[in-house]
């Protein structure tokens, strides 16, 4: 196993940092964006950079020339079959049972033939890295650049993934509602419906029902976490090797550790925000961007009714102070990357009857505190073989009873790697009613400490899920009502990122826009245009899926805009589930998949009118 050096907790800090920190400290919480700053082009020629660009890029995107200049014929006629099938119902519906047939029937080598020249050739860039390294530079040549994903999952049937989540799903490891209650501070009933929403339900085991965007990982031992680690690593090694330092990998937490310890720091970090929340009387928004003192925090206590000795008092607070600097930090769990870092002492409170800090999580075992241990440990080795290879890293965000663990972190990795540069990306799901507070909160943390904010920025993948489990367990809907709030929400975060960026200057703030949506895409170069940010400092980047939205991207690369593809690959048949995924997804989305078919449709009939039989790129 590879040896990485964690530095260590406390990281020293200028004085124009110290300065920040405590001008944060006493501005008042509104919870409100700050006003925007002015931001402008570094030079005339970066001024005439912007304006070039954004005319050579054409808004409506329907250019087909330019938009499939990298397809040749033989690329054109697939993925209108391919997409032509999506459209299909019952074959979308019913992909899994006619892949498995065509697999009886055909025998191994010739559905493996079949696939790559259909469905496999169209979503997946190849099976090992020697051929992804062949599809990353043909989408180089055209401006587009590569971010890797292995796309290989576990092909277990509802049942087998129930049962493996379920059978690891029980820890001895509990947060302990009473802890919080008992302190008088927080009424019961916010402390159990925190406590059923991050806790785990039978009904909910198998996380890939109702999900066709994203892949879920099910936990299988640690020894696949190791595996998983390794290929993390494989894949950087793969766009190192092709993008010469200016690529990115993606990884997600859960394919690095047991998710049920995942609920339990996650349920944590919910109910200690509901007692600080309850004790300042703060939404969670203000409540995160602002920071209390000692003597502040006694006589909130006190307000409260809360009668403790001071030294008690003081003890309490400081296991709250996670930066020791005399005042509590709501983002404060740096923590979380240390090697002796236990998840049991991570979080306590007060027990008003005995006088005793007492752990949150309780009765964990030794086995759970080493696997939460080998997560931390996986995930640091993951963004330390990244880094000294020039390679930036996105941690995908996951469902919501998740995402409080990821997050924080994300926001720790992002604090500790992205001092000289935006080595380390949140993301952020623009579907969530809190999107734009948490990456506020964020943003506050890394303007007060002086690190790079990195951001990565989709809708989300998980909205069926979310609404169902929400529905069924009794807490509120997580999602914006619609789809125009959803877009709504998107487009705020990209303004506030902007507003940050003019605020810090450059070098400080980073956002990839991962989105297939025309319209999304058409406010982020405009903004960038108003703002005077030049594509060439790829300050904000696009992203879209491999085989999709294609008309986007390459118009995007074409006029000079930093943009990526997600590239799946690996071996054929242990990409099905992906492939799956995409048939049901292109499928949902009827009508985009109908104008991408018309595009391409149009492009092979100009080419064939022009005497182009043989186009190759």
């Amino acid at each position: 196993r590879m040896r990485l050096l964690v530095a260590g907790r406390h990281m020293s800090r200028s004085p124009a940092v110290v300065r920040l920190l405590a001008s944060q400290a006493s501005q008042p919480s509104s919870g409100q964006s700050p006003p925007p700053a002015t931001f402008t082009p570094v030079n005339a020629e970066m001024a005439k950079e912007i304006e070039d660009k954004f005319a050579a890029l054409d808004p409506t995107f329907r250019n087909t020339k330019e938009a499939f200049r990298s397809k040749s014929n033989l690329d054109l006629i697939r993925a209108l079959v391919v997409l032509r099938m999506c459209s299909i119902t019952p074959l979308v519906q019913n992909n899994q049972v006619i892949l498995a047939y065509m697999r009886r029937i055909l025998g191994k080598n010739l559905f493996k033939k079949a696939l790559k020249n259909s469905f496999y050739g169209h979503f997946v860039a190849g099976e090992t890295t020697e051929e992804v390294g062949q599809t990353i530079e043909r989408l180089k040549r055209f401006g587009v650049k590569s971010i890797l994903d292995y796309s290989v999952e576990s092909d277990l049937s509802h049942d087998e993934a129930e049962q493996k989540t379920n059978a690891t799903s029980s820890t001895e490891a509990e947060v302990s509602p009473a802890a919080i209650t008992e302190t008088g501070v927080v009424d019961s009933a916010t402390v159990d419906l925190t406590h059923t929403r991050y806790s785990a339900h039978k009904d909910f085991a198998d996380r890939r029902v109702n999900l066709h965007a994203a892949r879920t990982y099910i936990y299988e031992g640690e020894k696949a976490c190791d595996l998983n680690r390794d290929i993390f690593c494989e894949s950087i090694d793969a766009v190192a090797k092709a993008s010469g330092g200016e690529g990115f990998a993606a990884i997600k937490i859960t394919a690095l550790g047991r998710p049920a310890l995942l609920l339990r720091l996650s349920e944590s970090i919910a109910q200690t925000h509901n007692f600080f929340k309850a004790l300042t009387g703060d939404s969670i928004g203000g409540l995160q961007m602002k920071r209390i003192s000692k003597d502040q925090f006694a006589q909130k206590l006190k307000n409260f009714g809360v009668k403790i000795d001071k030294d008690i008092t003081e003890q309490w607070f400081e296991t709250v102070d996670f930066d020791r600097d005399g005042l509590v930090d709501f983002h404060g769990w740096d923590q979380l990357l240390e090697d002796n870092q236990k998840l049991g002492q991570m979080f306590k409170v007060l027990n008003i009857k005995t006088g005793k800090l007492e752990p949150l999580i309780q009765n964990l075992t030794h086995q759970e505190e080493q696997e939460f241990s080998n997560m931390i440990q996986r995930t640091v080795e993951v963004a330390e073989y990244g880094i000294a290879r020039g390679i930036r890293l996105m941690v995908d965000a996951e469902q919501t009873y998740f995402q409080p663990a990821i997050s924080r972190m994300a926001v720790a990795m992002m604090k500790k790697y992205n001092k000289e540069r935006g080595n380390i990306f949140n993301t952020y799901q623009a579907y969530l009613r809190n999107a734009l507070d948490d990456m506020e909160c964020d943003m506050q943390k890394a303007r007060r400490e002086g690190w790079h904010f990195g951001a990565k920025l989709v809708r989300g993948a998980y909205m069926d899920q979310e609404r169902a489990r929400a529905a069924a367990i009794g807490y509120e809907d997580p999602i914006n009502p619609n789809y125009q709030a959803t877009g709504r929400m998107y487009e705020r975060c990209l303004t506030r990122i902007a507003d940050e960026l003019a605020r810090r200057g450059r070098g400080n703030v980073s956002v990839m826009i991962a989105s297939h949506n025309e319209d999304t895409v058409r406010f982020a170069t405009k903004l960038m245009r108003e703002r005077g940010i030049a594509p060439s400092e790829r300050i904000m980047c696009f992203a879209q899926l491999y085989g999709m939205c294609d008309q986007v991207s390459f118009s995007l690369g074409q006029a000079g805009y930093s943009v990526y593809k997600y590239l799946p690959y690996g071996p054929v048949e242990d990409v099905l589930p992906y492939l799956s995924r995409r048939a049901l997804e292109n499928g949902s989305v009827l009508e985009k998949a109908k104008v991408e078919r018309s595009m391409l449709s149009s492009e092979l009939r100009r080419r064939l009118s022009s005497g182009q039989f043989s186009y190759k790129p």
